[in-house]
């Protein structure tokens, strides 16, 4: 697929043993539709077993974004058609890349400069190298659009320490470089102006080149919040959560609860469900039960409606269905995640 330009949303090329591709939809923040994902799977079967690359890099056109996330605007059109095998289809291509990047026999280098958020991070994360310059900005907003973090974070997310994985997930909060070096969402620092540098030595040396380019990265205030996020974000509930966050009565709290306030009540049940099961489920079957959930979250009310309110018409308004985290109900919750919704 093609933008009014007519250049290819993705560049796939191979140079001295790099195998690049360059995610190339720049005036929308690089996200990600079914025909990137299409053809970032045709690029890296080609090379999987080409001798004449041995490793991947990965990159965003336009110096403002990696990969804004995944085309939910497009993905809202369909399920307002009705267009459930289409979407199901979307999902099923995407989670298999991102599934392929985690089993990739080759060296799989993200260099993620900007925004990444949502799928960004499913065709980043799962590489086995994640490189961030001082302009890198991660997050899983999906609670914000009455959607879940899905790519494989339940898989992921839950594995970051503490409860910094929770925290992510349910607030959608945005992470610094030095956030993403304090959770392992990214491996290596190296500043924008080296990373032509980097990709030379990347060509020349492999992978082994990536610790002589970085640099300590900046201070990370998440570990700053580290010991009161463990402290709530550990509780065995939302309302738990929202509970310790109101004993613990600092600045850091009150923000905390008043960004939870935004957020869709039934995606915030479902978000901490779909990562408390993840915690001890392996990144397939966390996909799986990702695709599973699609099927009936993205034909929730509350999914049309936060990207209305976020993306659409970016009124930031959304109004939930249900509106209370208290009014959310438990029967709702298990259908959504059997993929009976509407039931």
């Amino acid at each position: 697929m093609t933008d009014a330009n007519a250049e290819p949303t993705v560049l796939a090329s191979v140079s001295r043993g790099t195998g690049s591709l360059v995610l190339n939809r720049p005036r929308a923040l690089n996200a990600l539709d079914r025909g990137m994902i299409d053809a970032i799977a045709v690029a890296l079967n080609a090379w999987r077993d080409d001798p004449a690359v041995r490793l991947v890099t990965i990159e965003g056109a336009g110096g403002r974004a990696f990969c804004a996330g995944g085309d939910v605007r497009a993905v809202r059109t369909l399920a307002l058609a009705g267009a459930r095998e289409t979407i199901e289809a979307f999902f099923v291509a995407e989670y298999a890349v991102n599934r392929m990047i985690a089993e990739y026999p080759k060296p799989y280098v993200a260099l993620i400069d900007g925004v990444s958020m949502g799928g960004g991070l499913g065709v980043s994360v799962h590489g086995s190298h994640r490189v961030v310059t001082e302009h890198a900005t991660m997050a899983m907003p999906e609670t914000a659009i009455g959607l879940f973090p899905d790519i494989g974070a339940t898989f992921f997310l839950p594995r970051l320490p503490g409860a910094s994985g929770m925290y992510l997930a349910l607030t959608g909060a945005r992470i610094s470089p030095g956030d993403a070096l304090h959770t392992g969402l990214a491996t290596h620092y190296v500043p924008r102006a080296g990373l032509v540098a980097l990709k030379d030595a990347l060509a020349r040396e492999g992978v082994s080149a990536l610790d002589a380019h970085a640099v300590p990265p900046p201070d990370s205030l998440l570990a700053e919040d580290r010991p009161a996020i463990d402290r709530c974000f550990a509780a065995d509930s939302v309302a738990g959560i929202i509970a310790a966050l109101e004993a613990e009565r600092s600045e850091w709290a009150r923000a905390t609860l008043a960004t939870l306030a935004q957020m869709s009540p039934t995606s915030l049940t479902v978000t901490f469900e779909a990562l408390r099961r993840g915690a001890a489920m392996s990144l397939a079957d966390c996909l799986t039960t990702e695709l599973r959930l699609t099927r009936s979250v993205t034909f929730h009310p509350d999914f049309a409606e936060g990207v209305r309110a976020q993306v659409v018409d970016k009124t930031r308004d959304p109004r939930w269905t249900p509106a209370m985290l208290a009014e959310v109900d438990a029967a709702d919750i298990a259908a959504l995640f059997d993929g009976r919704w509407p039931r």
